[in-house]
């Protein structure tokens, strides 16, 4: 899943995002509304966490904005109001969940998911294929039974090669889905985390390359 995390407070934008990645998530950072919808026409996200109160360009704005842009991205709107107006508020400006501050971190990671199980292109809560299991709500993987210990990065991945359910994904797909917006696009993180993911996931191989177009995960 790919984040953009909207939030004036620095140290709050930044607390969110380091736990995210440790979620395997990708999360890019800004701090105002202006930058929000900026980054919102460069990069697909999956889910904006969104501070209502942000300056430049105010929170219902970006909300209002993006909801109505048909991209399908979620919005989780932040505030720290805790009156029952501003809920319904949000939710009347296009959000697709709402959080009051402070928040407990395992809430924000399970509302997350729920978005992204509710995105145009859904997926089940754990996702399988070809004898590999993926539960995104606890980080675990298996492949006949047999846990698999994955980096976030290889985590990542083979979540998306799963979700594609056999579908060839190009190197900038995933490159652009399980990494932020800090990554080299001439890196080569793809291609090594490709290679260390089918070393662990082991005999017969499952992801296939695809020459000139990218990876899938293929059925046995």
């Amino acid at each position: 899943m790919r984040v953009l995390v909207a939030e004036d407070e620095l140290w709050l934008a930044e607390a969110i995002a380091t736990g995210l990645r440790r979620e395997a998530m990708a999360v890019d950072v800004v701090t105002d509304g202006e930058q929000a919808l900026e980054r919102l026409t460069v990069h697909a996200y999956d889910v904006l966490v969104l501070d209502r109160d942000l300056p430049a360009v105010h929170g219902d704005d970006v909300c209002r904005t993006v909801a109505g842009s048909g991209t399908g991205c979620r919005i989780l709107m932040l505030t720290a109001a805790r009156g029952l107006g501003d809920p319904v508020t949000g939710l009347g400006l296009g959000a697709d969940d709402y959080l009051t501050k402070p928040f407990h971190f395992p809430e924000l990671v399970a509302r997350l998911r729920a978005l992204q199980r509710r995105a145009p292109l859904s997926r089940p809560p754990i996702l399988q294929r070809a004898g590999v299991q993926l539960d995104p709500s606890t980080r675990q993987v298996t492949r006949d039974g047999r846990a698999l210990p994955l980096t976030r990065k290889e985590f990542a991945v083979l979540e998306l090669l799963l979700a594609a359910q056999g579908a060839v994904l190009s190197a900038e797909q995933l490159l652009e889905k399980a990494w932020d917006e800090h990554a080299d696009p001439f890196t080569n993180a793809v291609r090594f985390t490709i290679h260390g993911l089918r070393r662990k996931l082991g005999d017969p191989p499952l992801i296939h390359t695809v020459t000139g177009v990218g990876y899938q995960l293929v059925e046995r």
